[in-house]
């Protein structure tokens, strides 16, 4: 029993619960302005996203990055993941390959055979990023295209829970979110990724310059909501945020790593940052 139970931790710790937050925030966002909390589809969607889907996303990662993870101060935890030995990362896909069937079986039931396509689309954004031979994980800026794959979550919401689909320009803004994020993961992981001899965006172009990359990028976001959407709320939650960016590379950290403790604070922050993200954007149905 003890064994069972580290186990379903180890498989836990793998589906990064620190990072669930982008793949609830993309089901949630088609949700504006509308109540399904007595719905049963929509917590069983709400619930696939955040273990089976997470659980495949990061522990297909998790095995094939072994040797980067065995370097990186981040892992082992349920913030930012698991560090599996060689036997759990070894038994790891039976379980998070048959937990995902069974649930995609389910919402296949339920929605047909366009809700396969998705998850086949899903399935191969995994598989060339994370090919061992030549997945685009390592092949930058290829690693940045494959964050296409976070969106399907989004059609997936919708065909789920019926209801109308979002524009092409959300959809833009959401792969900028998914670029940003993937970033800042990179900025973090930079020494493990470069001592294991892994290939990244922020690998190639050093913390500056990727930090100056993030800060375009969560730039043209804030114009987006301030003269696209014209929301001044939300915009200003994230220009607030792009202050900081440039505070972090200007004057405070620079260049330097940053430390175990500093970017634990990162990820908790993120997390309450998301969460009131998450319920403003329902509320005010301000990305529509």
């Amino acid at each position: 029993m003890k064994l069972a139970l580290s186990y379903i931790i180890f498989l836990l710790k793998a589906s990064r619960p620190g990072l669930w937050f982008p793949a609830v925030w993309l089901y949630l966002l088609p949700l504006s302005r509308e109540y399904f909390w007595e719905d049963y589809q929509f917590w069983a969607g709400l619930i696939f996203v955040c273990f089976p889907l997470n659980l495949l996303v990061y522990g297909w990662n998790d095995r094939v990055d072994r040797e980067t993870d065995r370097l990186n101060p981040r892992k082992d935890s349920f913030l930012f993941g698991a560090r599996g030995t060689d036997e759990e990362l070894d038994a790891l896909p039976k379980y998070m390959f048959s937990l995902f069937a069974l649930a995609a079986a389910v919402f296949v039931f339920w929605e047909g055979w366009i809700m396969l396509l998705l998850f086949a689309g899903l399935f191969l954004s995994l598989f060339l990023y994370n090919h061992p031979k030549w997945g685009w994980r390592g092949r930058p800026p290829l690693e940045l295209v494959c964050q296409i794959g976070y969106l399907l979550l989004v059609p997936f919401s919708i065909l789920l829970n019926e209801v109308n689909d979002i524009s092409w320009v959300t959809y833009l803004y959401l792969f900028l979110f998914a670029v940003q994020s993937q970033l800042i993961g990179e900025v973090m992981d930079i020494r493990p990724d470069r001592e294991a001899g892994r290939k990244t965006t922020a690998t190639e172009l050093g913390i500056t310059k990727t930090k100056w990359l993030i800060i375009f990028v969560v730039a043209f976001e804030t114009g987006l909501l301030f003269f696209y959407y014209q929301d001044f709320i939300f915009g200003g939650m994230l220009a607030a945020a792009l202050v900081w960016l440039l505070l972090d590379l200007l004057i405070i950290y620079k260049n330097k790593e940053y430390t175990l403790f500093q970017m634990q604070l990162f990820g908790i922050g993120s997390n309450f940052i998301a969460l009131g993200s998450m319920i403003y954007v329902w509320w005010s149905g301000c990305l529509f």
